[in-house]
Order: C-alpha cells, then sequence, then structure tokens
C-alpha cells in the first residue's frame, strides 16, 4: 500500500530517481569497460604474435606503453620463455599486473652471450631510466688522490675522468676521505700540495714548511732525489705496503748516521715516528694482505619498508676509507616484477637458488648496484658482499677488469669484520631515511588536512610555489619551486626573467609568471595541474593570481598565498585562499606550517640566488656607466632602478633619460651616445 505521507512520497521519489541515475553511471561505465576491453583485445592478441615468434636466444627486451614510454628493460637468456612469462600468468591486482596491462608494444635485441646482455640492460637501464627498473642516481662521481706529472710531483685531489696525465689512487668514498689521507702524506712524507705556478715563483718556503707539511722543493730544501725516495715511500704506503716502508726508512735513517748525516737522520727519524703513529691509529688494518689483496670493496644491501640500502664501503691499501650509503628507486616496482619472472626458466637457470623473497629482493638490488656501478669503473680485485648475487657476475667483472675479480658473500677475518661493520652503516642510513620520510609523511598529511585536500595516495601531491626578487627593481627575477613525494624537486625548479614591466611591481610580475607557467597547462587538457599553488605574499599577491587563474579557467581552491603574520616574524604566517575561504592562522607547532614555511623559504631562497646572479652579469655589463663622466654612484643607482637594469638604461630615448632626478640634458645625450 503506498504511503499516503507527503515527505515520505518525497523521499521514495528521490530514492527512485538517485537508483535512475546510478544505473545509467553503471550502464555507462560497463559500455567504457567494454571499449577499452574491445580496444586492448587485438593489441594483446598482437603482443602474444610478436612473443610466439621470438627466438630462443639471450638478448634485452624492452616494453612500451600507449605513449611510447619505456617501461622496463630486462635481460634473459632465452628471451621467447622470458618474455612470455608475463602474458602466461594471472597477475590482476599487482603491480606487475599493473605494467603489463600498460604494455602496448615491445623490443628485442638478440646478442650473442648472457654477459652481452648484461651488458646491454645496463647501458638501456642507465641512459632511459625505465619506470620499473632499480635506478641508482648518484650523480657525484668518486674522488681520487693524484700525484701530478711534475719533477716535484704535488698531491692533490682529483675528481672526474682519470685520463689526465700522472698517478692515480682510489677511488674514494668521499672527498673526506681524500683530504684525510692527503693531510697524513703531508704530515709523514712532507709532500707538497701547492698549484705549479705557485711553485715555479716562490723565493722563500711557505707556512707549510715551517709547520713540517712540506719539505720546500721550491726552494731547494730537499734534493730531487730525496724527495723522489718520499714519493715512493707514500705510493708504497697507499698500495698497502705499510711494513716495506718501514724498514726502507730505518734503512735510510741508518744510512744517514752512518754518514753523520744527523740532520738528514733526524728527518727520517721523524717520519718513521709519524708513521708508526698512524698505522696505530688505523681501526681496521688488513694485515699479512697483499698488495692485490689490500684494495677491496664491501657491498652491503638492506631491504626493508618498500625501500633499499647499498652501503658502499671502500678499502685502499689496507686502509678502511670510509662508506656511502646510496639509496636506489622504484625499489618495489621492480621487485614485484622479478617475483613475477620466477618461473620454469629461472629454475633451470638457478637450480637449487634460494627462493625465499627476501633474499630475492636483495640479490636483485645488488645484481641492479654491480651493473649501474662497476661496469663502467674501476673494479677492485675483491668485492665482499652481503649476499650472493647472480652467477655471471664474477666472470664478467674480470673480463671488465682483465684480471681475475673475486666475489665473497661469506669472508672470515678481518673481512668480516668490514663487512659487519659495512651492515651497520647500511641499517643505520636506512632507518634514518625511514624516519625522515615517515616525518616528511606526515607533514604532508598535516598540510593536505589542513587545505581539505582528499588524496588516496599523499606521494602524488604536487605543490608548487613562487617568491619574487628584485634589488630596487633592477633585475627582477621570479622562482617556482616543486614539491612532490614528500620532498624538494629540485630538478624540476624554475627560474623567470622579468621584464617589460615598471621596476619594483611585484604584482606586475606576479602577473607575468604565472601567466607564464600556466597558459600552457590551460591550453593543453593532458598535462597534469598542481594540487596547491602557494603564492609567496598576502591578499594583493593573491588577488592578482586570482585574476591569472580566472582568466585561465583554473580552479581557485588550488590556490593559496603565505601571508606574513603580526610583526612579519618566522612561525606566524597566515594562509590566504583565493576561493574566498577565511583567512586561516596555525600555530607554530604546526607540522603544515613548518612545511609551508620550508617550501616558501625554498622559493625565496632560489629567487635570492638567480636574482644575484643576473645582477651581477648586468652591474658587469654595465661597467661602461661607470667609464661615463659625471656619473657617480647616486645617478648610476637612480639610473638602474628607474629602467630596471642596463638593458633599460641602454634602449631608453634621451628625454627618457632626462626623466631621472640630476640627468641633464647633455648628460644624457652623452649617455644615449656611449650605447650605440
Amino acid at each position: 500500500m503506498p504511503s499516503t505521507d507527503p515527505s515520505l512520497q518525497q523521499a521514495d521519489e528521490a530514492l527512485a530517481h538517485w537508483q535512475a541515475e546510478r544505473e545509467q553511471v553503471d550502464k555507462a561505465q560497463r559500455a567504457a569497460d567494454q571499449g577499452l576491453a574491445e580496444l586492448a583485445a587485438p593489441m594483446r592478441e598482437r603482443l602474444l604474435a610478436e612473443v610466439a615468434l621470438l627466438p630462443a636466444l639471450p638478448g634485452v627486451y624492452r616494453f612500451f606503453d600507449a605513449r611510447d614510454q619505456l617501461l622496463y628493460v630486462g635481460k634473459a637468456k632465452l628471451l621467447k620463455r622470458r618474455v612470455s612469462s608475463y602474458f602466461q600468468r594471472d597477475h590482476a591486482g599487482t603491480r606487475t599486473g599493473m605494467m603489463v596491462a600498460r604494455i602496448a608494444r615491445l623490443e628485442t635485441t638478440v646478442v650473442r652471450t648472457e654477459a652481452e646482455a648484461l651488458l646491454l640492460e645496463n647501458t638501456l637501464i642507465k641512459t632511459l631510466q625505465p619506470r620499473f627498473n632499480i635506478l641508482f642516481r648518484d650523480d657525484k662521481s668518486y674522488p681520487y688522490l693524484r700525484f701530478s706529472a711534475h719533477a716535484f710531483p704535488r698531491v692533490v685531489y682529483f675528481r672526474g675522468s682519470v685520463d689526465r696525465q700522472g698517478r692515480y689512487f682510489g677511488p674514494y668514498p668521499n672527498g673526506g676521505a681524500v683530504r684525510q689521507t692527503i693531510e697524513l702524506l703531508q704530515r709523514v712524507f712532507q709532500l707538497r700540495t701547492c698549484e705549479d705556478a705557485v711553485f715555479s715563483h716562490r723565493s722563500r718556503p711557505c707556512l707549510l714548511h715551517q709547520i713540517k707539511r712540506c719539505s720546500a722543493p721550491c726552494v731547494n730544501a730537499i734534493s730531487a732525489e730525496d724527495y723522489a725516495n718520499d714519493l715512493r715511500s707514500a705510493e708504497a704506503f697507499l698500495r698497502g705496503q705499510a711494513d716495506g716502508v718501514l724498514r726502507e726508512l730505518q734503512e735510510r735513517m741508518a744510512a744517514h748516521a752512518e754518514q753523520l748525516a744527523y740532520e738528514q737522520a733526524a728527518l727520517v727519524r721523524d717520519q718513521i715516528a709519524a708513521l708508526s703513529a698512524v698505522l696505530q691509529q688505523q681501526a681496521v688494518e688488513a694485515s699479512s694482505t697483499s698488495s692485490v689483496e689490500a684494495d677491496a670493496d664491501i657491498v652491503a644491501v638492506l631491504v626493508k619498508g618498500g625501500r633499499a640500502c647499498v652501503n658502499l664501503a671502500m678499502v685502499r691499501g689496507g686502509r678502511h676509507l670510509g662508506d656511502r650509503a646510496l639509496f636506489p628507486s622504484q625499489v618495489q616496482e621492480t621487485l614485484a616484477l622479478a617475483h613475477a619472472e620466477e618461473t620454469a626458466e629461472d629454475a633451470v637457470e638457478n637450480p637449487g637458488g634460494e627462493k625465499d623473497g627476501e633474499s630475492h629482493a636483495h640479490r636483485q638490488v645488488l645484481d641492479a648496484f654491480l651493473a649501474q656501478h662497476y661496469l663502467e669503473a674501476a673494479v677492485p680485485a675483491q668485492i665482499i658482499v652481503s649476499h650472493a648475487p647472480s652467477a655471471e657476475w664474477e666472470p664478467l667483472l674480470s673480463e671488465q677488469a682483465g684480471r681475475k675479480v673475486v666475489l665473497q658473500p661469506a669472508p672470515r677475518g678481518a673481512r668480516r669484520i668490514w663487512l659487519d661493520m659495512a651492515v651497520q652503516g647500511a641499517e643505520l642510513a636506512l632507518q634514518r631515511l625511514l624516519a625522515d620520510e615517515g616525518s616528511k609523511a606526515a607533514r604532508t598529511a598535516a598540510l593536505a588536512e589542513v587545505l581539505g585536500l582528499e588524496l588516496e595516495d599523499l606521494s602524488r601531491l604536487s605543490i608548487e610555489c613562487f617568491d619574487i626578487s628584485h634589488t630596487a627593481g633592477e633585475a627582477t627575477v621570479a622562482s617556482c619551486v616543486v614539491y612532490r613525494e614528500h620532498d624538494m624537486q629540485s630538478a624540476q625548479y624554475r627560474r623567470y626573467n622579468i621584464e617589460g614591466i615598471t621596476p619594483g611591481d611585484d604584482y606586475a610580475a606576479m602577473r607575468d609568471v604565472l601567466s607564464r607557467r600556466y597558459g600552457k597547462l590551460a591550453e593543453n587538457a593532458e598535462l597534469a595541474w598542481p594540487d596547491v599553488v602557494l603564492i609567496d605574499g598576502g591578499k594583493g599577491q593573491v588577488s592578482v593570481a586570482r585574476e591569472v587563474f580566472e582568466g585561465l579557467g583554473a580552479d581557485l581552491s588550488r590556490l593559496v598565498g603565505v601571508e606574513k603574520g603580526e610583526g612579519r616574524k618566522v612561525g606566524l604566517e597566515e594562509l590566504v585562499f583565493a576561493d574566498g575561504r577565511a583567512k586561516l592562522s596555525l600555530p607554530a607547532t604546526s607540522a603544515a606550517l613548518m612545511l609551508v614555511a620550508q617550501i616558501r623559504d625554498e622559493a625565496h631562497r632560489f629567487a635570492i640566488t638567480g636574482m644575484r646572479v643576473r645582477r651581477a652579469k648586468a652591474r658587469m655589463q654595465g661597467s661602461r656607466l661607470e667609464d661615463i663622466a659625471g656619473i657617480g654612484p647616486r645617478k648610476r643607482a637612480a639610473l638602474l632602478q628607474r629602467f630596471g637594469g642596463v638593458r633599460g638604461v641602454q634602449a631608453a630615448s634621451v628625454e627618457e633619460l632626462c626623466s631621472v632626478k640630476g640627468v641633464s640634458r647633455e648628460l644624457a645625450q652623452i649617455i644615449y651616445r656611449s650605447f650605440r
């Protein structure tokens, strides 16, 4: 029996209307899914046909998506078996399934051996940086210690390609290890460190000689023969032959004493004492090791919390030089694919190998590090590893080095101590990284909550912040910094030189940079807008930004100004919203405010740096103003402020120059002619 209550009848009608709309939406969604499936079916059939034609030979395969973006690069002992494994298994609900669903085409390259496949795979990964491969983005080259090619060689810190003349020792894990070693060589062997130009023009010893850190070959305070002996001893020490160096020094001291050259004997005695003290200070020392075995790298791998750490420690000449922690990216994606690749082919390639997920994950990270670090760098005779790598690495690295290279996963003695230290270092570094990322994620979540943003993946929260910097209107520069994945993305920063505005007009500068930054986004619907756009400024700057966004048809809710609080004190900033929401004041201890302040300060720093560089260039170019008679510091500053820099002065007419206070028509004509 139908209800007679009007309110209930309205509710029933609303419910029926909602159900009808829901059915229409579901129907449209099913039609869309069916259309996508119809489009995907021919593509999948084409891929399977291509896979069926692949040879049973070693090679490298590459997966691309519909936009022709590279997804993954892999190697295989048997191309057909490896590639077909992606399409013969059900990967639904996994990261592998996400990647396989995006594959639109594939490319393969057949090579002669699996070693060649490994080399090609590494080259493609480093150059193309696929989305689903482990990447070690370590842009810093490793430093070396270099003895120059000179009659009296100098010891120097060196970073770069080791193709210049001289003798090199290293590489070292960081610059501090090199500088510490140079200081040690100065203290023990008193080798020179000065530039050749300084060396050639010295007339008296420098301070380093007075404090017994240099033997002063520049003024012939030491003979060429004795300096060469010290140099040989230093090189032998760096190669780990400390005992031999001590014996040689003792023999030299005895020889000087027999010849009654007591001053020279005393100098050698001091060298022996200094070297003995250094050897006693070494925390880790490899005794009774040959010169070849004294060089080793220790590689400790740790995978935890979805992140990985590779701690690389270096031992050169039996001395532990320190370590460097590396954090590869895209670990989860690659490890998911690696598990998916454990098919029957892997059982053939690695019979009896470990199959637990943890060991497999560590091996994948270790293999990626060995490929991206050693295949284009010097390889020591021994690499001590925390986990067993793939079987092909030892012969491949030996071939690369031109000598026997040993990969040792279970060392003993002193090498076990080295490995334990490296593992402990990896644990500490990864703990710090995870703690830091946890705090960063918490700050991102706090800011998203404050701004009312609802995001499933907070790491995708994208924030761009703008600031304007100039000096009294001169050299105006706008900065744009980017925050994404819980961190500042310096590679995506941009600077904009602002021209064609009234000098000192910050509003016009902000209008210009926002129009240039987002004009292209408004024209191209495929380009993604940031979730939040921060403006360093209050109501005035936000009003200008709102005008730009309204003209572009952009969402005003993403636009937020950072206004300085009472007394312009740090920690009292307020958020100004362009969409009409009330101004928001956050407590000084707010994690969201801390993140906003960090992003704003970075935009400010980046803008000031660019402005100073531009101003310096302009003033260097503007030295001709200083050369013009009648223009002093005040008139020069007034001209630069009035026209926004030297280019503005150069483009100004005589009448415009006369408008500047203190500039007569005669002087204006002189200025005008000087730039023509």
